[in-house]
C-alpha cells in the first residue's frame, strides 16, 4: 500500500514537472532554454568524442577518416555509351563493347545509386549512437564510459519523457480535434483548429528533441496551394505543421492512425482516401483540384516522391501532384545525422521499431527551407514541372538529384529502363551503318 501510495505521488510529481517544464512553454511557443543547454551540452561531448577517437586511431587516416562512405567506393566515368565506344573504336560493333555493359553492371552491383538511397547515411565520425563510422572501435575507457552514461541517459530519462510528451501530445490532438470538430463551419472553428493542430504539434517536437531552423519564412505556402516537400521521415509532417497548418493527403488507416485521421478531419479538412480510391488516379485528382480551388482551405502538404528517401538525395517525383493546378510552395527539408537518424527505412523496420530508434537517439535537429512559389509554365507538362520542382529542392537543400523512382525500393526495375539501353545502343549502329 506505502509502494502504491509511493509510486502515485512520483508519478503526479513526474507529470506535474513535465506539464509545467515543457507542455505549458510548448503550448505558448515559448522557451525555457532548457533544449538550448541541452544541445549546448550535447554538442560540446560530440566534439570531444571525436577528438578522442582521431587521438586514439594508432595510424592516423585523416584522408578516410573526413570522407563519408556515402561518397562512393567507386570512381564512375560519368561519358556517354556513343563517346566512350567511340573511344575504342570505329563506330562500328564489335565484341568488345560487351566491356562497356559489363563493367556498367558490375558498377551496378557493387555500388548503384538507387539501393544505396534506401539505407541509413554513413556518418563521417561515430555520434555515440551506433557505430557508423566504419574506422571506429575500442578507443579508451573514458570513451566507454561516456557512451554507458550516454544508454542510461538516453533510456532510463528521455525515452519516457519522450514518451510522456508523445503521450499528451497524441491525447491533446484526439481530443481537442474532436471537440473543435462538433463546431459549426465558421472563422471561429477554423481558428481553434489550427490552435489545436500548432500546440499539438509544438508538444510532439518537444517529445522528438526537435531543433529546427525555418528559412524564409516569407514564403510559407498560403492557403490554395500546394505544398511540395522531399521525402526522408514520417516525423516530416510534425516538423512542418509544427510552424504551420496543412491539409494532409493519405490514405486511411486502422489502428492508433486511424482514430488520430477520423478526429482530425471533423475539425481540418484533411483529404484521407480509402485503399481503393488511392488507386483510381481520376478520383484522387478531383478531389484535390476541388480542395486547392477553395482558396479558404489550408494548404495541401505532399511527398511527391512517395516513399522515404535517406536524406541525401531526392528522387523522381510523380506527376500526379503537378497536374492539379494552383501553385506549388517547395519546401527543402535536411535533416542532421550528427544528433539521429531521422530516416525511415520501411522495408527494414516497422514503425514501432522506427519510433523506438527515434526516441532514444540525441535528438532530431534539422534545416526547413521555404522556397519561392513556383507555378506551371505555358507549354510545360506535368513531368517537366515536376523535374523543375525538384531541381530547385535538391539544390536548395544539398542534395543529389536523381531520376530513379522511389517505387524501386520495393518493386524491380522495369523493362522499359533495361530497353532503354538498348535502343540508344541499337540507334547508334543503324546510324552508323554497322546494321542494315
Amino acid at each position: 500500500e506505502e509502494l502504491g501510495w509511493l509510486a502515485a505521488r512520483l508519478s503526479a510529481a513526474w507529470l506535474a514537472m513535465v506539464l509545467a517544464l515543457i507542455v505549458l512553454p510548448s503550448a505558448l511557443g515559448v522557451s525555457l532554454g532548457i533544449s538550448e543547454a541541452y544541445m549546448w551540452v550535447l554538442v560540446k561531448t560530440l566534439e570531444w568524442a571525436t577528438k578522442r577517437i582521431e587521438k586514439g586511431v594508432k595510424k592516423p587516416q585523416p584522408e578516410v577518416l573526413k570522407i563519408p562512405a556515402a561518397n562512393g567506393i567507386i570512381e564512375r566515368d560519368e561519358t556517354p555509351m556513343e563517346k566512350e565506344i567511340a573511344g575504342l573504336h570505329r563506330m562500328e560493333f564489335q565484341f568488345s563493347d560487351i566491356f562497356y555493359f559489363c563493367r556498367k553492371g558490375f558498377e551496378a552491383i557493387v555500388e548503384d545509386e538507387v539501393t544505396q538511397r534506401f539505407s541509413s547515411e554513413e556518418l563521417v565520425s561515430w555520434n555515440l549512437l551506433t557505430r557508423t563510422n566504419v574506422n571506429f572501435h575500442y578507443i579508451s575507457l573514458r570513451l566507454t564510459v561516456v557512451w554507458v552514461i550516454g544508454v542510461i541517459v538516453r533510456y532510463c530519462f528521455l525515452l519516457p519523457l519522450r514518451f510522456t510528451l508523445a503521450a499528451i501530445g497524441i491525447t491533446s490532438m484526439i481530443v481537442g480535434t474532436t471537440l473543435v470538430g462538433q463546431l459549426p463551419n465558421s472563422s471561429v472553428k477554423n481558428y481553434l483548429s489550427e490552435v489545436v493542430h500548432l500546440t499539438c504539434s509544438r508538444i510532439l517536437v518537444r517529445a522528438l528533441s526537435g531543433t529546427i531552423h525555418y528559412h524564409n519564412r516569407e514564403n510559407k505556402p498560403q492557403k490554395g496551394g500546394i505544398c511540395v516537400a522531399n521525402h526522408t521521415s514520417p516525423i516530416d509532417a510534425i516538423i512542418l505543421t509544427n510552424d504551420g497548418c496543412y491539409a494532409m493527403v493519405g490514405q486511411v488507416h486502422g489502428g492508433l492512425m486511424g482514430v488520430i485521421q477520423r478526429a482530425t478531419v471533423k475539425a481540418c479538412p484533411h483529404v484521407w482516401f480509402e485503399r481503393s480510391e488511392i488507386k483510381d488516379r481520376h478520383l484522387v485528382t478531383k478531389r484535390l483540384r476541388e480542395h486547392v480551388a477553395d482558396k479558404s482551405k489550408l494548404p495541401i502538404l505532399i511527398f511527391p516522391e512517395g516513399t522515404c528517401i535517406n536524406n541525401t538525395s531526392v528522387m523522381m517525383f510523380k506527376k500526379g501532384s503537378f497536374e492539379i493546378g494552383g501553385t506549388i510552395y517547395p519546401v527543402a527539408i535536411k535533416y542532421d545525422p550528427q544528433f539521429g537518424d531521422a530516416f525511415w527505412n520501411s522495408s527494414k523496420y516497422n514503425i514501432v521499431s522506427y519510433l523506438l530508434r527515434i526516441m532514444t537517439s540525441w535528438a532530431i535537429v534539422c534545416n526547413v527551407w521555404y522556397m519561392p512559389p513556383m507555378v506551371r509554365k505555358e507549354g510545360e507538362d506535368a513531368v517537366q514541372f515536376a523535374n523543375r520542382v525538384r531541381s530547385a529542392i535538391a539544390h536548395q537543400g544539398g542534395l543529389t538529384e536523381l531520376p530513379w523512382d522511389g517505387g524501386l525500393k520495393r518493386a524491380k526495375v522495369k523493362d522499359s529502363f533495361k530497353e532503354e539501353q538498348q535502343k540508344n545502343y541499337s540507334k547508334m549502329l543503324v546510324r552508323n551503318g554497322s546494321v542494315g
